[in-house]
């Protein structure tokens, strides 16, 4: 009897198939999980980020670049993460 809760174009893949879509998936899992570590880096940083764009003179504001690369960080591995782990159905933790 076929697993109904499948989408119906995973039921027909080969045992390879089948382990590269888990690669995928894990791997969508490992980009999500670096998304959110990134983003509460970016959250802790803003606040440093604050007083350097404040008081720094001219163009010196390291904090400020570096909250905007740990922000922009965050998102792309988000996005990415949950673009790989499309058509997953199930909960599981690692």
């Amino acid at each position: 009897m076929p697993n109904l809760t499948l989408p119906p174009e995973e039921r027909i893949l080969t045992p390879a198939e089948v382990e590269a879509l888990d690669r995928r998936r894990r791997r969508g899992q490992l980009l999500i999980v670096l998304g959110f570590q990134f983003g509460i880096v970016a959250t802790l940083v803003t606040l440093w980020a604050g007083q350097d764009w404040q008081y720094s003179p001219g163009w010196a504001h390291p904090m400020l670049y570096w909250d905007f690369l740990t922000g922009f960080l965050s998102l792309v591995c988000f996005v990415t993460g949950l673009r790989l782990r499309r058509g997953l159905n199930e909960f599981f933790s690692y």
